[in-house]
């Protein structure tokens, strides 16, 4: 792992960024589809401890994913089961709840960043990933991208702020769709619904970013700042609320079948309906 000591780049396992044209680039490169686990979690707050100084150089942050699988599908379950499995669901919950206290200071940070920020999202963007994609200000998604929350399956709920963050965007008749059958959304349904700020062709999210952050770089920062905080509240109780159920929920049996489940599969994407 390499950084710079001005934190001005940054390339870490699963992760890194770099300042381009007043733009924080932070790319999520983790094969196969940028799984949330301990190692990510760790340098998403590196990020987060870099992040008042980039925004001293930068107008703009877009979040991208390097590999062709997807945005990212979301928390590292494999880790989760193994760790929780090794010690019993019940001794392991103050460890989980730990690990959702940090992600949620991640993902808090973010939503809050003065900068503007953009997710700019392609392929599979499920679960902590959806959840990653609903903290910034505008997604950008490409025609084959799809969100699901598939966490139900597993006796959960999601459980890095999705819930919260949906309620505030959409309709809750769409967040109940998402939550409580598990399936999946297209690109086209997404932006329909108004999850979506724009739909771009395959291949093209990251360039379509870049030219909408090179537009706002005209626009007063601190203009964008109270437009922000006036259009974008953060849901703080019903986040603290998420944890204490999630955790709740993690210590029933249903939890462990469903993880056991889950890292036994022998399908491809066993998150997928």
């Amino acid at each position: 792992m390499q950084s710079s000591e001005s934190n001005q780049s940054y390339q870490g396992e699963t992760l890194s960024w770099e300042i381009r044209e007043g733009v924080v680039e932070l790319a999520l490169h983790r094969a196969p589809c940028n799984e949330i686990g301990s190692q990510t979690l760790i340098e998403l707050e590196t990020f987060v401890a870099a992040h008042d100084q980039l925004c001293e150089n930068a107008h703009a942050l877009i979040i991208h994913s390097r590999q062709s699988a997807g945005f990212c599908a979301g928390a590292d379950l494999r880790e989760l089961y193994l760790g929780a499995s090794a010690i019993g669901f019940e001794k392991a919950a103050p460890q989980v709840r730990d690990f959702l206290e940090r992600i949620h200071r991640v993902m808090n940070t973010i939503d809050t960043s003065p900068l503007v920020t953009i997710a700019a999202v392609n392929g599979l963007t499920f679960g902590g990933g959806f959840e990653l994609a609903l903290v910034c200000d505008l997604i950008y998604a490409e025609k084959m991208a799809r969100f699901c929350f598939p966490e139900l399956r597993l006796g959960l709920i999601p459980g890095f702020g999705g819930i919260p963050r949906l309620n505030r965007d959409l309709g809750n008749s769409l967040v109940r769709d998402l939550l409580l059958t598990g399936r999946s959304i297209n690109a086209t349904k997404a932006q329909a619904a108004g999850l979506v700020s724009q739909l771009v062709g395959d291949g093209e999210s990251l360039k379509v970013a870049r030219f909408t952050a090179a537009q706002i770089r005209k626009f007063d920062r601190n203009t964008i700042n109270v437009a922000k905080r006036f259009a974008k509240p953060i849901p703080y109780e019903e986040l603290r609320q998420e944890i204490d159920i999630f955790i709740d929920l993690f210590t029933r049996p249903a939890t462990e079948a469903g993880l056991r489940k889950f890292v036994e599969s022998t399908d491809a994407h066993p998150y997928l309906p």
